[in-house]
């Protein structure tokens, strides 16, 4: 199948040239809609980073400069820089598949020429030999959404280890962290946990960029990549995405904007379960359902606990996606009253000990599966001792604190 792309060739925004060296100090905040992304940092500095190289690209419909064109086209129209081939991560080079495995496409160029696309997911996950024969780098362009267990930067870091064995350079055009990047939280992934979607060190909610992501992975993995990133302009770590001046772009199916985004790293931990956790309904991951779920008076034990910026309230909706599909679910629907003050990961807490003590022997939980999403098999302890949420956050807690002191070492901005 072949993509074509019919985007008008918009002039970029004039902007001073960025380095791109990963040791490269950012500039401070110009102001918002003035955060310039790697992508358009590297136009700004004339291809420099890529002159004369043959590349293989990883990207998706995320990876866009600010006018909006995408990455693959602005790079095959450099006259300094050799686009040879695209990688496409889950959900595809479009962004719109939920199917397991990708095939490969190609891209058609202004040009005429196709340019083939292949899938970093289903049964090929990371480059291979053949697909990197005849390239001098690896470019990385896609936006991360800041839970360790949204499967992008598991790509990055796979197809970083690719180049390293095959002694290619390895560049990240690095992006906000959309939920900001000064709240961590969360359980740090335990060593004996290992994982597509358990692929890092990091805290749930790491508040990192891929490129700070890419630069930990490969000192930590012991990686040895020739790594380059190209950093931000503008962006300081408490900027959320909507402050970036930069336009939403769905990065997955199911991410239709920022709220879904903020509560994600809480709410995708009921994925394993028997819960809907809003696919196929107009809140993903804002909204928890079940056909049994007595939610009445799980909103009712929310509203008690008093959680800092989140509303809560009961919802019936009917999922046309994956868990209860066309099944029409009791719910807890929440709203972010307070971005800066809400915490996901409490919000999962006190949802999973209301869930549990209000269905007993109705609602299970597989460890074997929650473990890769939350990180730790301490979570089963004080789940199975009857535990109270408050008793979870204080295990959630002691993540950021391990965390943060390694996690300095990494950051850019």
């Amino acid at each position: 199948m072949r993509v074509l792309v019919l985007l008008s060739l918009l002039a970029l925004p004039g902007a001073r040239v960025a380095a791109a060296a990963e040791k490269a100090a950012p500039e401070p905040r110009v102001g918002a809609r003035e955060v310039l992304t790697g992508i358009d940092a590297l136009e700004a500095d004339q291809f420099r980073e890529l002159s004369g190289k043959r590349i293989g690209l990883i990207t998706n419909q995320t990876g866009k400069d600010r006018a909006g064109r995408p990455t693959a086209l602005v790079l095959a129209e450099s006259t300094t820089v050799q686009l040879k081939a695209l990688f496409s991560p889950e959900h595809g080079f479009a962004g719109v598949s939920e199917a397991d495995s990708i095939s490969s496409e190609t891209y058609r160029m202004p040009d005429g020429r196709d340019i083939p696309v292949y899938s970093l997911y289903g049964g090929t996950r990371a480059p291979t030999a053949e697909m990197l024969r005849g390239l001098d780098a690896l470019v990385f362009d896609i936006q991360d959404i800041g839970a360790r267990f949204y499967t992008y930067p598991t790509t990055m870091a796979m197809a970083m280890e690719a180049a390293a064995a095959a002694d290619l350079d390895f560049i990240v055009l690095d992006r906000p962290n959309p939920i900001s990047g000064d709240i961590l939280e969360g359980p740090v992934l335990s060593a004996g946990i290992r994982d597509f979607i358990a692929y890092f060190p990091v805290p749930v909610r790491h508040g990192m960029t891929v490129g700070e992501l890419a630069r930990l992975h490969n000192v930590t993995a012991k990686v040895g990549a020739r790594l380059e990133v190209v950093p931000l302009r503008g962006w300081t770590r408490g900027m959320w995405y909507d402050q970036t001046g930069l336009p939403w772009t769905r990065p997955s199916p199911n991410m239709p904007d920022l709220e879904s985004a903020t509560l994600y790293p809480g709410i995708c931990n009921f994925e394993p379960m028997d819960l809907s956790v809003g696919r196929g309904t107009p809140a993903p991951f804002r909204w928890v359902g079940a056909p049994w779920l007595k939610a009445d008076e799980v909103v009712a034990r929310l509203k008690k606990a008093g959680l800092a910026g989140v509303a809560f309230e009961a919802e019936t909706l009917t999922p046309t996606k994956s868990v209860y599909q066309n099944q029409k679910c009791a719910g807890v629907r929440m709203r972010v009253t307070d971005r800066v003050k809400v915490r996901p990961l409490a919000v999962f807490a006190h949802l999973l000990a209301a869930i549990r003590d209000l269905h007993p022997g109705r609602f299970d939980v597989p460890w074997g599966k929650e473990r890769r999403w939350i990180g730790t098999d301490a979570l089963k302890e004080l789940y199975e001792k009857g535990a109270g949420p408050e008793k979870m956050i204080e295990l959630f807690d002691a993540g950021p604190k391990e965390f943060e002191p390694i996690r300095r070492a990494f950051l850019l901005y």
